[in-house]
């Protein structure tokens, strides 16, 4: 089922609201500290900042000043007095030498092209920014340093919530799926590994088509996932699908291409089949979670038509579509939720 209701304490003080203008420093702070690879530095164990800035290469009052204000935060510690080690979290998710680091996701993905898109909002907001400047992703991703930037470090930030999604939807009867916008198939990695008789078409765009296969060979799976070149919105889909996963698409096209969306899956699908939609989602009574309402936030500065999703817009519009749709479910908590579209018999 999808979220319990979620009770949003009221601003009431300077501080408050002084802690969300200034929440942009600690997160530069946290980019920082993972471009100066100060988390894997620390992950043999506590050092000083002059050990670090040694180590680092950076100047010693430079390191001093980055990991006060990491230590400020919570994501370093102190010990011993002067010696600094990482938080439990930095430890286990930003360490270069961790089985879950997903510091590339944050280093490149949120940091180098995210966080600038957010510049814009205002522009948006007003409608003046410039068609030029509007950074759709079909655009982005022809160029090819932009494309290999976003699809390795997304490849990156997703494997985890591709094994969760392989425990969470039931796979053992599809032979074939289509990854709608798949990227680089991290999705689809994990979905292949989970169920053996599963084999997979990705459509993305060409260069991420090409960053993609490298993934795919690495995982050993060039006799099972083929990629179509292209454009998901526009691109031919194969027919006869068995399930369709489309995760992180909807919340990142404009709101007229959704419907258009859902008829193609319509089309590709056997009866019987289904869509997977994975993707950041609000509650209905839209006061969060913050990171889902955030994050739409954010897909609106370069796709300005982009519609906010909750599981009631998105179930509506599969209903009408002809599917019958779940209530989802939460898959990162607090952040995005799967729902499920099936093709009635």
């Amino acid at each position: 089922m999808s979220g319990a209701s979620v009770e949003v304490s009221p601003v009431e003080t300077a501080e408050d609201l002084s802690s969300i203008a200034f929440g942009f420093m600690a997160s530069k702070a946290l980019f920082t500290g993972l471009h100066v690879d100060i988390f894997t530095l620390l992950a043999d164990g506590p050092k000083t900042a002059e050990e670090l800035a040694k180590e680092a290469g950076v100047p010693a009052n430079r390191v001093i000043t980055l990991t006060t204000a990491l230590a400020s935060i919570g994501v370093l510690q102190y010990e011993e007095g002067t010696k600094l080690k990482n938080s439990p979290a930095a430890d286990a998710f930003l360490s270069r030498k961790s089985k879950y680091d997903f510091g590339d996701y944050l280093r490149y993905q949120i940091d180098q092209q995210m966080y600038p898109f957010l510049l814009q909002l205002n522009a948006v907001m007003h409608g003046e920014l410039p068609d030029s400047a509007i950074s759709s992703y079909q655009h982005w991703m022809a160029d090819e340093e932009q494309a290999s930037v976003y699809s390795e470090s997304q490849h990156a930030g997703s494997l985890g919530p591709g094994r969760t999604l392989a425990r969470m939807v039931d796979l053992s009867e599809a032979e074939h799926m289509l990854d709608v916008g798949g990227g680089t198939g991290a999705m689809t990695i994990s979905l292949c590994k989970a169920y053996e008789n599963l084999h997979a078409t990705i459509i993305d765009f060409p260069n991420v088509a090409e960053i993609g296969w490298r993934f795919i060979s690495e995982a050993g799976l060039v006799d099972r996932v083929r990629y179509i070149p292209g454009n998901a919105v526009e691109a031919e889909w194969p027919g006869e699908m068995d399930a369709i996963l489309m995760s992180y698409l909807i919340s990142g096209v404009p709101g007229e291409a959704v419907t258009r969306l859902l008829d193609k899956a319509w089309q590709s699908l056997k009866p019987g089949g289904r869509i997977m939609v994975h993707d950041f989602m609000v509650e209905e009574h839209r006061r969060g979670p913050a990171l889902a309402a955030l994050w739409q936030l954010q897909h609106m500065a370069f796709t300005p038509d982009a519609h906010s999703l909750s599981v009631g817009w998105l179930k509506q519009a599969g209903q009408k579509a002809g599917f019958e749709v779940d209530d989802g479910q939460d898959l990162i908590p607090a952040m995005t939720k799967l729902v499920v579209m099936t093709k009635p018999s």
